[in-house]
């Protein structure tokens, strides 16, 4: 729901407390890509207005340029990526978990045998106390 664009520039504008010409700006850099109507006007989604208010804490409370900026904020999107890629894996591998439990029960029952997973031990080389010593 963060990201339905729903606000006129103006609106955004005092939500995050620039003025508009500030968002003009920062589109123009790069730093914000706000949604367009068929009528080309600009819609920002509340997730847009959090991205001003950083770049603005960037900018003037910690003093980076916008070139900075724009890498954080880069970076910040390859990670939300990123986390969102890992979630849907955990997803799947969650998904293939149950289905094979499915599975497993299935075959239970099919057979009417226990069935017991078994792993071949790994065999491990003892030294005995006896032999040759140096």
């Amino acid at each position: 729901m963060r990201e339905r664009a729903v606000y006129i520039i103006s609106v955004a504008a005092e939500l995050a407390g620039v003025h508009p010409q500030t968002l003009r700006t920062y589109e123009r850099r790069g730093l914000i890509k706000p949604a367009r109507t068929s009528g080309g006007t600009r819609r920002y989604s509340p997730k847009d207005v959090e991205r001003v208010q950083l770049i603005q804490e960037l900018t003037q409370g910690d003093g980076i340029n916008l070139a900075g900026v724009l890498r954080i904020l880069d970076l910040q999107d390859r990670l939300d990526e990123m986390s969102e890629r890992l979630d849907r894996a955990r997803d799947e591998v969650e998904q293939v978990k149950a289905e094979a439990r499915e599975a497993l029960r299935e075959v239970k029952a099919a057979s009417r045998h226990e069935i017991v997973l078994y792993r071949t031990p790994e065999i491990e080389r003892h030294r005995s106390g006896r032999g040759r010593r140096r």
